[in-house]
């Protein structure tokens, strides 16, 4: 998907020469936990809501606070889970952008790239949402699409949602008109299904046998 179009410009970037009483009185106004500061269309680095605050003297220029200085960014070109990775990396909710000059053109604002990822078909589209398990050395993706294919249904996303040394998770989407089928031909391919689905039989299944032993037990 396209990012471009979200890069923002509505505040301008900071300067040297911006005093921290300036630099205060945006992070007052805005919800911005850092912002870039730039020279001569370069970013020099960002400065952090907290250490601006933290500042006594509010007519000192950013410039003599360089020590406070942080420094990450993002080029125009890349796509968006990799925009998403960086916001979550340096735990923050505004990444400066660069184009191929590296020179300063924007920022990406958190709340907007979630709505960009809230509307892939991945969320967007209705679907299953499947959690499964299995050993790390024994899993496909190329096995778990033919799975959901063979059974007539539509993979709509897929991805490792956890791993270890011995097993890894693993989140998918898709759509059918049979979900109970595609359930019970991943367990017979011996994966793990963790999620729980009012449509896999298997688990009611082995509910009315837990009940009825209950029962014999209980005579």
């Amino acid at each position: 998907m396209e990012t471009t179009p979200y890069i923002l410009n509505e505040y301008k970037a900071f300067t040297l020469e911006t005093t921290v009483l300036e630099a205060r009185s945006f992070f007052n106004e805005t919800n911005y936990c850092c912002f870039p500061i730039v020279k001569d269309n370069k970013l020099i680095g960002l400065i952090s809501e907290n250490d601006v605050q933290g500042i006594d003297d509010k007519n000192k220029s950013l410039n003599d606070f360089s020590y406070l200085f942080n420094l990450f960014f993002i080029h125009e070109s890349v796509n968006l889970l990799e925009i998403i990775n960086v916001f979550a990396s340096n735990e923050t909710n505004l990444i400066p952008v660069l184009n191929t000059g590296n020179e300063y053109i924007g920022y990406y604002d958190l709340i907007e790239i979630l709505h960009i990822y809230n509307e892939t078909p991945f969320l967007n589209n209705e679907g299953v949402i499947l959690l499964l398990e299995k050993e790390i050395r024994d899993y496909s993706f190329s096995e778990i699409c033919q799975i959901v294919e063979s059974n007539n249904g539509k993979l709509l996303g897929i991805f490792i949602s956890e791993s270890n040394a011995t097993t890894v998770k693993i989140t998918l989407k898709f759509s059918s008109q049979d979900i109970n089928e595609i359930i019970q031909s991943f367990r017979r391919y011996n994966y793990k299904v963790l999620s729980n689905h009012k449509e896999d039989f298997y688990l009611e299944e082995l509910k009315d046998r837990t009940n009825y032993l209950q029962k014999y037990l209980n005579i």
